[in-house]
């Protein structure tokens, strides 16, 4: 009679280990993506590390509720279902190994400081686990065309649309005539400069004034708009209007991303749609306030300098993309968007760090084959058990 009650209670030991693998996911998505909407809000000075990831967390927190009305299209796209006969997508093994290879890839990359695609590494590890459930019955024209076409092409769609806003309010902030002002303080004292405009849109000036202490003392420098805008004063007007952009690309992120992670949760008995968003939102959370420092500092000081102009375009940018993909049912990669619309805004104002950009390149090509192997590993030792 004992082999029979631990027979019987497997099955249930596997949903429990499912759950645990599926918010490991959720937690390490937090930790590499929750920080990448408001990183331009950090990078540019608009405000402290603490202040942005808040709004980071709170933003997307908005955007993962969201997507249980909008997003039902992602939740089929993420299920497995197509990529493995209808007997193995829905089997827990299948569901574990998905997400425990996915989970460690994105942890891995989020301790390293690199800010990679967690739908990138859930393809990679479907790939790796439906390859070894059925082998050559895998259908990769299921995330040929619907997951990896979108992954390859946003980032580049994202380049072109993040330089080309940022040109666009440029030119428009010329021809307001609205200049800006360098703040360069030297311990209690602040001396302001103004910037010569430039002639045309294509011509920047984004570089302050040379500026030598003779006596040592620290120096920092603040770039600021000058002026007035619609009745409002001309900086106030722009962090605002960052503020609000850096919300958009949050909810965007939670809109998409969210559905991914919970559609693997839906595959434990009476789990319902709401629960399983709910426990995505809240790992999603913990994950970002314990563990998005080292991603934070890559895409905010690392990627390109940037003033509250270029981040705000970057945003807005992302967030236009990473929304209209939600509704449209396509598994775009926020990072992706992100991270191309900062590298637009870095060919732009030609300051954008080729290295640091590389590198991020790289990781993203190493994801799949690495969430792959790791997607192979985790599913040779669930079926063991």
């Amino acid at each position: 009679m004992t082999p029979a009650r631990t027979t019987s209670k497997l099955p249930e030991i596997m949903f429990v280990f499912l759950i645990f693998t599926v918010l490991l996911l959720a937690w390490s998505n937090g930790a590499n993506d929750i920080f990448k909407g408001v990183a331009s809000l950090y990078g540019s000075g608009a405000t402290s590390y603490r202040t942005a990831l808040g709004w980071g967390v709170m933003s997307t927190a908005a955007g993962s509720l969201t997507a249980i009305i909008l997003a039902a299209g992602l939740l089929s796209k993420f299920s497995g279902k197509g990529l493995v006969p209808d007997a193995v997508f829905g089997t827990p093994g299948f569901v574990v190994a998905v997400a425990m290879g996915a989970g460690l890839t994105v942890l891995l990359a989020s301790l390293l400081g690199f800010p990679i695609s967690t739908t990138h590494a859930l393809a990679g590890s479907m790939l790796g686990s439906g390859w070894m459930a059925v082998g050559n019955e895998v259908k990769l024209g299921a995330l040929g065309k619907g997951v990896l076409l979108p992954l390859l092409t946003s980032p580049l769609i994202a380049a072109v649309v993040g330089s080309l806003i940022y040109l666009a309010l440029h030119g428009f902030r010329l021809r307001c005539r609205i200049p800006k002002h360098w703040c360069f303080c030297f311990g209690t004292e602040t001396e302001v400069v103004s910037v010569p405009q430039p002639v045309s849109m294509f011509a920047f000036q984004e570089a302050p004034p040379r500026v030598t202490a003779s006596c040592g003392t620290e120096m920092e420098c603040k770039e600021r708009y000058h002026g007035r805008f619609v009745g409002f004063e001309s900086q106030r007007f722009m962090d605002s209007a960052h503020f609000l952009s850096a919300g958009v690309v949050g909810f965007a992120r939670g809109l998409n991303d969210t559905p991914k992670m919970a559609a693997l949760l839906l595959a434990v008995p009476q789990m319902k749609v709401p629960l399983a968003m709910g426990m995505i939102i809240c790992a999603m959370s913990i994950g970002g306030i314990m563990g998005a420092r080292r991603v934070a500092e890559t895409m905010s000081h690392k990627i390109t300098a940037m003033n509250h102009g270029q981040g705000f375009s970057a945003n807005l940018g992302t967030g236009i993309i990473v929304t209209m993909a939600s509704l449209l049912g396509l598994p775009v990669s926020t990072t992706h968007v992100s991270v191309g619309a900062l590298s637009g805004i870095g060919i732009a104002n030609g300051r954008g760090n080729g290295a640091v950009i590389q590198n991020i390149l790289l990781s993203w090509i190493i994801t799949l084959p690495l969430a792959a192997i790791a997607g192979i590993a985790v599913f040779k030792i669930t079926s063991l058990i």
